[in-house]
């Protein structure tokens, strides 16, 4: 299949996510991080800004029913396990409307999960119904391919890091599985706003700790591309799949072309400061 957009480091697809994953080498990516459709799309409301908003992203959104939804989340998570590599990981996001669905699947196909993450928004939206707990988080699934499997964790990265505005991260502290991040910055937003676009302070987060430089990473509902983002800033390859042309237009393009020039000019300043970094040309070709 052909591209949509491409560069060294970055491709972009658009069309079907499961025709268009059947398309890619098998065993080829590295790993994945999937923010598939939360099927939340309702017409209810929420709160947005201090205003009453409608909670739908659009027809993208809308459930089909629990056992559509359920065959669509099935033969998604089962083409991202045929491109996955044997160590390879795969991330799922998601809030109770599909996430444990997406759990059930994960089952039925045998994989093995290494973690579920708690995402807390510290500044989530508030409940105006004021007839349950207000919605702040969202879970995040890591799981590889099988219970052997020799994933790619970097412990000494996540321990040692600085991971400013996570007040729950403690200064070289193992991370735990509650992390607290808020809602995407405005400056990650100067191209317009994804309705269901997340922080890249999640995305580098999860790069950095479960890839390694001039790894392939795969996002197959790749929106606003925040996973592309996350994967150029830390020297990673990017192939992002989505079915709107506006978004990759409008938002994914320009947002990985800017920092795909800010890697450029911050690369002309820079000598190398290591051997991996040294070696990154070598991985610049996508098989």
């Amino acid at each position: 299949m052909k591209s949509y957009f491409e560069t060294e480091n970055t491709k972009l697809y658009h069309g079907d996510v499961i025709q268009t994953l059947s398309s890619l080498p098998e065993s080829s990516v590295d790993m994945i991080f999937a923010d598939p459709p939360y099927n939340l799309s309702n017409d209810g409301f929420t709160c947005h800004s201090g205003k009453r908003v409608s909670v739908n992203k659009g027809n993208w959104d809308v459930s089909n029913g629990v056992e559509d939804d359920f065959k669509f989340h099935y033969d998604w998570i089962a083409s991202c396990r045929r491109v996955l590599k044997p160590n390879g990981t795969l991330w799922i996001s998601g809030t109770y409307h599909s996430i444990y669905i997406c759990g059930y699947a994960i089952q039925k196909q045998g994989w093995h999960l290494i973690n579920d993450i708690c995402w807390f928004k510290p500044n989530a939206a508030p409940n105006l119904s004021c007839r349950m707990f207000t919605a702040s988080h969202e879970t995040l699934l890591w799981v590889r391919k099988d219970k052997k499997a020799k994933h790619c964790f970097n412990y000494d990265l996540v321990k040692g890091g600085e991971w400013n505005g996570d007040f729950l991260k403690k200064p070289n502290k193992q991370m735990r599985s509650v992390w607290a991040v808020t809602t995407p910055k405005k400056s990650e937003k100067i191209y317009g706003k994804h309705p269901t676009q997340k922080p890249e302070a999640i995305l580098e987060r999860i790069v950095i700790a479960s890839s390694l430089k001039g790894d392939i990473v795969l996002d197959p509902f790749c929106g606003s591309a925040t996973t592309g983002v996350a994967a150029l800033k830390h020297g990673r390859r990017f192939i992002g799949i989505d079915s709107s042309k506006q978004y990759l237009d409008e938002l994914a393009i320009p947002r990985l072309k800017a920092v795909a020039s800010q890697n450029d000019l911050f690369s002309l300043e820079k000598d190398s400061e290591s051997d991996e970094d040294s070696n990154l040309a070598e991985f610049r070709v996508f098989p």
